[in-house]
């Protein structure tokens, strides 16, 4: 179903006021990546602060809601940001990368592989990738499954 249709229903078995949300696929696998917050092992998720800057998009804050979509623009489920934090790439903590459920879960793992991906975002502006560009390190958690 789409993300509109899953928000709707959401709110109809929640009974939660329609607060609003976003809706949302993550970057590099969007399929993968939504499987792992289906699962609970991907409870966390980090973006460049930049691109949020770039795209006049406000980051993201606590208690919103948002429908994670996966690559067919299809909802696979409704999560609310329980915590999210700014810091420099290279100042990600361990904790965090394991939150993220990606590959081996170490942080080794996660910078390689968010420096590929925030290096190819950035090409998009022709700008490069450096460790001292902020994150948007933010936490979640699913609060409805179809």
């Amino acid at each position: 179903m789409d993300g509109k249709t899953l928000w709707e229903e959401f709110l109809k078995k929640s009974g939660i006021h329609d607060c609003g949300y976003d809706a949302w696929s993550f970057g590099a696998d969007p399929d993968l990546l939504a499987g792992l917050v289906c699962e609970g092992v991907k409870t966390a998720t980090a973006s460049l602060r930049l691109l949020y800057e770039l795209d006049q998009e406000e980051i993201p804050r606590e208690g919103i809601y948002s429908v994670v979509l996966d690559s067919r623009g299809q909802g696979v489920c409704v999560i609310k940001t329980s915590h999210v934090s700014v810091t420099p790439f290279d100042s990600v903590t361990e904790a965090h990368a394991y939150k993220e459920g990606e590959g081996d879960r170490s942080l080794a793992y996660w910078r390689a592989v968010h420096q590929d991906y925030f290096t190819n975002c950035l090409k998009e502006y022709k700008m490069e990738f450096h460790r001292a560009m902020e994150v948007v390190c933010e936490e979640f958690e699913v609060v409805y499954k179809p």
